[in-house]
């Protein structure tokens, strides 16, 4: 979908600019990706020689048969002996701004190249594959920056990854930004790749040119615990950092996740902690993985690391610690259960939210009133004010109103003899809660009360 707008003459004229610098910079591009990289051609020399530069393909019924992998219409299609290393146009996924008329611009895709190798395997198209191959196919020709074998790995199809490999596919091949097969195992569905090219000899810890990623960093960043293990069972560094300062722990911890994911990154954050994976490193920005597993709200992941003993109050170069981390998300995170987070940082020691903040605390978090309960529960004196009635929409209000009542009443009677005496056990184990609790032998109820458990109302 395309659509258009007029400039003004300056803006015309420094679009025009900049279009040109673009046609200059793909005009690089497509030459630099007619070959391989030259440290490869070094030691990997072609296995096919083209006596030519290969040719465009033309022929839109080869196109289709390419794209939509026809066995029977390819068998037909290919005849000369260079038909089988084409040049392909396809659409990028990205746009540029195109002249149409003067004075009027427009958003277009971008044209690429790719090659008939890359179209089959990508899409798991392993007989046609086959056939391009005894046609004399270059196993490694990619003029679109990536080879057939990185197209394979990124779609999960394993037996085209067969079918390369025994062919003679360069397992440790460098695509045009820098990544290696190994990186585009990125699903589950790509464990059976990665596992082949670990048989034909790629590099397991071979890092991405730009940022530095190895496959352990992907597969981590991933939730990944198949690769994750598998990687690590061929030596994968559990260490290795990236140009961002960033472990593959720190990549399991910060990377986004939905409910239905939070098993599977506790997993790899498990697999990766008992290979030796530090819970203390710090990234670049000083994040610890606590800092990131927090801001990623994943409660398990934050449980494992507190009982390994991550550093509860330890900050960032913005000054954030864990706590103010999940605060931060909580409005955003709610089926990920945020409560249960700011519930075990407390449990272990967590600097509690200035009394002067909690009426800020309340505006953001009132969407949640699990994490209001548990902060405010660690509080014996408490004396509410006036504007917490304003900060708290009239909605939330409606939707907990035993509770938000509970709350505001704060601020016209004292809390309960039973609070305060779980304050004052909670004051006098602090830093020991969590090993100190379950020595004392109390029934379940108590030890759920004095753990802040949930009760849906103050007291």
């Amino acid at each position: 979908m395309a659509f258009s707008f007029p400039f003004s003459t300056s803006a015309l004229r420094s679009l025009q600019l900049e279009t040109e610098e673009q046609e200059r910079w793909q005009i690089r591009k497509k030459l630099s990706r007619m070959s391989l990289r030259p440290s490869l051609q070094k030691h990997q020399p072609a296995k096919y020689p083209s006596p030519q530069p290969p040719r465009l393909c033309t022929d839109p019924l080869l196109h289709v048969s390419l794209f939509t992998g026809d066995l029977e219409a390819l068998q037909g299609l290919l005849g000369a002996e260079d038909s089988a290393n084409l040049l392909v146009p396809t659409r990028s996924h990205d746009l540029r701004w195109s002249s149409q008329q003067a004075g009027i611009w427009s958003l277009t895709y971008e044209e690429e190249f790719t090659c008939p190798l890359y179209v089959t395997a990508s899409r798991g198209y392993t007989a046609c594959l086959q056939l391009l191959l005894r046609k004399g196919a270059d196993v490694d020709f990619a003029p679109g920056g990536e080879s057939a074998l990185h197209g394979a790995c990124q779609n999960g199809h394993d037996q085209c990854v067969r079918v390369l490999l025994r062919h003679g596919a360069n397992p440790n091949m460098a695509s045009q930004d820098g990544f290696y097969p190994l990186h585009h195992c990125k699903t589950p569905q790509s464990y059976l790749c990665a596992r082949q090219l670990l048989q034909y000899g790629a590099v397991v810890n071979m890092a991405s040119e730009e940022e530095e990623l190895t496959p352990l960093h992907m597969a981590a960043r991933h939730g990944l615990l198949g690769h994750v293990d598998l990687y690590l069972r061929h030596g994968a560094t559990v260490d290795k950092r990236n140009v961002h300062g960033e472990t593959p722990l720190s990549n399991a911890c910060s990377h986004p996740q939905s409910p239905d994911q939070l098993h599977s990154y506790y997993s790899v954050c498990e697999r990766l902690i008992l290979s030796g994976a530090d819970i203390h490193t710090r990234d670049d920005d000083q994040q610890s993985p606590l800092h990131l597993a927090c801001k990623s709200a994943n409660p398990q992941t934050v449980r494992l690391l507190l009982e390994r003993g991550a550093e509860v109050n330890a900050m960032s170069y913005s000054g954030n610690t864990a706590m103010q981390n999940i605060l931060q998300v909580a409005a955003y995170k709610l089926q990920n259960q945020p409560e249960l987070i700011v519930q075990a940082l407390l449990n272990h020691g967590a600097i509690r939210v200035w009394p002067g903040a909690l009426s800020k605390v309340l505006r953001y978090c009132c969407c949640s009133p699990r994490t209001v309960e548990v902060l405010l529960n660690t509080y014996s004196k408490l004396r509410g004010t006036e504007d917490w009635t304003e900060v708290v929409p009239e909605e939330e209000q409606q939707r907990s109103p035993l509770f938000f009542q509970s709350v505001f009443s704060l601020s016209r009677s004292p809390r309960s003899l039973q609070h305060l005496c779980r304050c004052a056990l909670r004051s006098h184990l602090e830093g020991r809660l969590p090993d100190a609790l379950p020595k004392l032998q109390l029934p379940p109820p108590l030890l759920h009360f004095l753990q802040l458990g949930f009760e849906g109302v103050l007291y």
